[in-house]
């Protein structure tokens, strides 16, 4: 059954002004076309949407994207002191200029819209193939949209094990700029990459990634969201790992109007492990989803999502997470978590955890609480001579370090960790 009249003209305004990209080949102008197919068909996601209900849509659903005003913090860069290699991403197009050399020992990476021109070449296997998989039984139109119209990107294949990260750094100048941005990473059997990324990238941003993780391979991944207060951003991961293969992903998300990260991990070879862990910390005007689709469709396999958020002053955030255990996926180690710290009562907290399980031999959890500091432990802080904000600061910290614990790398971690108490002392009271 089509689209309502209303539900059809809105989608179709939303695209009126978006353009497939050209000069590519045949394989790529068909997953284009199908993803354009599937957006037309799932429509704008509205209220009523089940996995829409927490968060309203409205301002990534029109035509234009609302102005985003472009902060001017002093603040260092992220990953600044780490050695890595550069992307830069300017209102999302490709700065050359501004990028490293892209030749790396491991790495081949191109950029999208030149791979996508070759008749032959290994991102036929995953372009719009991952973001295809994860549209049952969950729509998530915006990365169908994303698959059909953009028009830049990276695409990253790593053939063995390397020790320099990639950063993917998204630049926001423009006060009106409404970037898609799509990549592509295959990660061979054997081979270890982490990717990282950081910046406010426009005043609205659709990106989506997909990632391969071939038998014995390993893919990390830690993202920082942030900077910039009044832009939206609709963000998407979609993974499939192999036997005996990793994935780990954090973000870390301080400010933004408006942010919904998804994230559909597919589980599809045997003693495959997929981590994806959040901490976002919001004040005021402050809209923050997590929704995370986890299917294990093999046995032997672990899973963990830990997500913590910390709210203040009418910030709202949403988690919604799901472990689907199929048929045949003995020996499941599902683990779940979602929490928040409400730093007043104007905050708010909505989750929806969910479990649906086929198989018999598994070990899954799931939990969510809210709440607020504890005022014993701040009183016996305070009572050592620390004052109340730092130590309230210390509390919060506490809170976010099982996220924090899933980032390996001791220096990224360290990072982020210095990232969270900059903006806990920016937004003291």
């Amino acid at each position: 059954m089509g689209l309502p009249a209303r539900g059809k003209e809105d989608a179709e305004a939303r695209i009126a002004h978006l353009e497939m990209p050209a000069g590519q080949a045949g394989w790529a102008r068909l997953a284009h076309a199908q993803a354009l197919t599937r957006f037309l068909k799932m429509g704008l996601p509205g209220r009523r949407d089940e996995y829409w209900r927490f968060t309203r849509p409205d301002d990534l659903n029109a035509p234009q994207a609302p102005p985003a005003a472009v902060a001017d913090f002093k603040e260092a860069p992220v990953f600044g002191e780490i050695d890595r290699l550069r992307i830069v991403f300017r209102d999302g197009v490709f700065d050359p200029e501004a990028s490293d050399d892209l030749a790396c020992e491991g790495l081949e990476i191109e950029r999208l819209q030149s791979a996508a021109a070759h008749d032959i070449h290994w991102l036929k296997d995953v372009y719009g193939v991952l973001e295809a998989r994860g549209q049952e039984p969950v729509a998530r139109p915006f990365a169908a949209l994303n698959t059909a119209f953009a028009t830049d990107g990276i695409v990253i294949r790593a053939t063995e094990s390397v020790s320099r990260p990639v950063n993917l750094i998204y630049l926001h100048e423009n006060p009106d700029s409404d970037a898609i941005l799509h990549f592509a990473i295959k990660v061979e059997s054997g081979a270890d990459l982490t990717v990282l990324e950081n910046g406010p990238a426009a005043a609205r941003f659709n990106k989506c990634m997909e990632v391969e993780v071939a038998d014995g391979g390993a893919f990390h991944h830690v993202r920082a969201q942030g900077r910039d207060h009044e832009r939206r951003a609709v963000t998407h991961m979609f993974a499939r790992l192999g036997k005996d293969s990793a994935f780990k992903s954090f973000t870390l998300t301080a400010n933004g109007v408006l942010t919904r990260n998804e994230a559909f991990i597919e589980l599809a070879g045997d003693n495959a492990v997929a981590h994806i862990a959040g901490a976002a910390v919001g004040d005021g005007d402050f809209h923050h989803d997590d929704t995370v689709f986890v299917v294990h469709d093999a046995v032997g396999c672990e899973s963990r999502q830990v997500f913590k958020k910390v709210l203040r002053n009418g910030a709202v955030g949403a988690f919604q997470g799901k472990i689907l255990v199929k048929e045949g996926a003995q020996k499941t180690d599902g683990y779940q978590i979602s929490q928040s710290l409400l730093l007043d009562e104007d905050a708010q907290f909505l989750a929806k955890p969910e479990l649906e399980i086929y198989a018999d031999d598994v070990a899954c959890s799931h939990g969510s609480t809210s709440g607020a500091i504890d005022e014993d432990a701040l009183f016996y802080l305070q009572s050592r001579g620390l004052p109340r904000p730092e130590a309230q600061d210390l509390l919060v910290l506490a809170f976010l370090a099982e996220a924090i614990e899933e980032i390996e790398r001791e220096d990224i971690a360290e990072d982020i960790l210095g990232r969270l108490k900059g903006w806990l002392q920016r937004h003291r009271r």
